[in-house]
């Protein structure tokens, strides 16, 4: 299909579709790389790998976009994403060395396969976490590492108590595998990890994923630009496209609702996963 564009037109489209995925990476906290590597492979026709680079310097884009307004408007944990970027990191590398050696349907299969995962945790039931009046009690390690906080909401500041921090941290080292061998930032495993087991409210999991998610992607971009899948002419429009809809999705997100964030990220998300499993078991990517 690229073929048929010229190179500016080219462009033109695919910042147009970051621009979108930019949007919908910074009020999920999934950082718009699930929805690039579909958009860029079946609706482009990019090399897989490719658009898995591509996407990974998109997701360090959005973060670095979006993260800084979101930690100004006091919503992000820096102490929870400090403590398990630790985790995202050393999996980021592994996950990224793994990838060289599977193929590309395999890539196409697992990806939307937690796609699918993804899509039905969120659309399951309300986190337990944002159901109004209800405060969690002490985790000894939450306590011990200073990781409760607070974040505004309509009637003002609302604390709440981070748990289950081991199982977290555990959860995350798979988001990092997962990033590093789907060139996405894993802020699916990442939002699900916080917002369902350590029980942090839907928005701070949002907004702590898209402060952890470009230090994850960097971890494993190296990697990817050693083995000459990083394409500057792929990578600038994606990456231009995703910066400009992280920060309007970061203004969007402080009067979004949780309810109505949780369904279009649930209809978006499962729609993607079907048509990347079913192009990788008709034999789309080679």
């Amino acid at each position: 299909m690229m073929a048929a564009l010229s190179v500016l037109s080219f462009s033109l489209l695919v910042a147009a579709g970051s621009f979108a995925a930019g949007v919908a990476g910074a009020m999920t906290g999934l950082g718009g790389g699930v929805v690039l590597i579909p958009m860029l492979t079946l609706g482009f026709g990019v090399d897989i790998r490719y658009a898995m680079g591509a996407s990974l310097v998109s997701v360090i884009a959005t973060s670095s976009g979006a993260a800084a307004a979101f930690v100004r408007e006091g919503y992000t944990n820096i102490r929870v994403g400090m403590l398990l970027e630790i985790a995202t990191s050393l999996g980021a590398i592994l996950g990224a060395v793994i990838a060289v050696w599977v193929h590309p349907s395999w890539i196409a299969f697992i990806l939307g396969l937690v796609l699918l995962h993804a899509a039905y945790t969120s659309l399951r039931s309300n986190s337990p976490a944002d159901l109004a009046g209800e405060i969690a009690a002490h985790d000894r390690f939450s306590r011990a590492l200073h990781l409760d906080g607070t974040y505004p909401t309509d009637h003002g500041m609302v604390a709440y108590h981070v748990q289950s921090v081991p199982a977290g941290f555990a959860l995350m080292g798979v988001a990092g595998i997962l990033s590093g061998l789907l060139g996405i930032g894993s802020g699916v495993i990442k939002v699900l990890a916080m917002d369902r087991v350590m029980k942090l409210p839907f928005k701070v999991s949002t907004t702590t994923s898209n402060f952890m998610i470009g230090v994850t992607a960097a971890a494993s971009a190296g990697i990817y630009l050693g083995k000459g899948y990083i394409d500057p002419g792929l990578s600038m429009p994606v990456m231009l496209g995703v910066l400009a809809g992280s920060l309007f999705g970061a203004k969007l997100l402080a009067n979004a609702p949780v309810k109505q964030l949780r369904l279009l990220f649930g209809i978006v998300i499962a729609a993607l996963a079907i048509e990347m499993i079913y192009n990788s078991l008709t034999g789309r990517f080679q």
